[in-house]
């Protein structure tokens, strides 16, 4: 059985502050994929980590982004898109030789190169499972129809601001699909399966979302964000694990902001995923959303989203 969990952070050192480290003593996967760590090399909790090998992508950006794979054996392989990559196990901390780290999909596409710097991708090699397990944090975005906007009236600044940010994620989309496609066939052709799991920033379906119907304005439920989300999917590429498992389920969501009522009121986002080759997703026996007990004990405004496969079904 392989447990692999995603979980979006919020900043590794406010998520440790707040108790992520007993979360993952409990929970105990095989594998923890996570987004957003939010912290240079320097001052990553070290602690964290203890029992895992782990392989992150910090990124250049201070105080943004950065994905980590954390995984109980070492790793067979690790792939980036090109930039730094650390490593951390009973060792310490350390920077991987850029001739160990492979390049997902062969080389980045075109309309990735901007973001590989980002620390926004990393894909591993398991090395006790045929399986492939890539990490993603998808640009957040931003929307001209949202309500933020249509509700004042923006400077040229800020509209220019709302644009860029839009079109930032838009340029994500089209190369990442691109260099998904790759990375799924190269897995598939190595005799392995493949998942990315992590933060998409995209709700799916009206069920992805309690309020869906001002949602639709809104970054990450606009029509072309799920329609690329749509594009990704299917009965021969990849499937959406947990909505394969939970069919006809409002979620279960995986993000509510800290803003309000919102997380007393369970008034989510599904935007966390598990999209998997279908022959790994034909194993997959549960998945959870793990939401805290209640608001004092959120380790972040996401919760881990955890999906057991029976990979001796492969």
């Amino acid at each position: 059985m392989l447990t692999l969990a995603t979980y979006n952070v919020n900043g590794i050192r406010a998520a440790q502050r707040r108790g992520i480290t007993a979360w993952i003593g409990r929970r105990s996967p095989d594998v923890l994929c996570l987004q957003e760590v939010r912290c240079p090399a320097d001052k990553l909790p070290l602690e964290v980590f203890e029992g895992y090998h782990a392989v992150c992508s910090p990124g250049s950006l201070a105080g943004r982004n950065g994905v980590a794979v954390l995984t109980r054996a070492p790793v067979a392989a690790v792939r980036g898109w090109g930039g730094e990559v650390l490593a951390i196990d009973e060792g310490g901390l350390s920077t991987l030789d850029p001739a160990r780290v492979g390049l997902a999909g062969g080389a980045p596409a075109r309309a990735l190169r901007e973001f590989v710097d980002e620390g926004r991708y990393l894909e591993v090699d398991l090395a006790d499972e045929p399986v492939t397990v890539g990490c993603l944090y998808l640009p957040k975005g931003d929307s001209l129809l949202a309500p933020g906007v249509r509700t004042r009236t923006p400077t040229p600044e800020q509209l220019e601001g709302v644009r860029a940010r839009y079109e930032h994620k838009m340029r994500f989309f089209k190369g990442f699909s691109t260099q998904l496609a790759r990375s799924r066939r190269a897995a598939v052709r190595s005799g392995r399966q493949f998942v990315v799991v992590g933060d998409f920033n995209v709700a799916h379906e009206r069920a992805d979302v309690r309020n869906w119907r001002p949602a639709q304005k809104a970054s990450g439920f606009l029509p072309e964000e799920r329609r690329w989300l749509t594009e990704q999917l299917g009965p021969r590429t990849l499937v959406d694990v947990v909505r394969a498992l939970h069919p006809d389920e409002d979620g279960p969501y995986s993000w509510w902001s800290w803003m309000g009522q919102a997380f007393a009121r369970d008034t989510g986002w599904r935007i966390d995923y598990h999209l998997a080759t279908p022959r790994l997703a034909r194993t997959a026996v549960s998945a959870t959303t793990e939401r805290d007990a209640d608001p004092s004990a959120r380790v972040s405004d996401h919760c881990p989203v955890v999906v057991e496969y029976d990979t001796a079904r492969l």
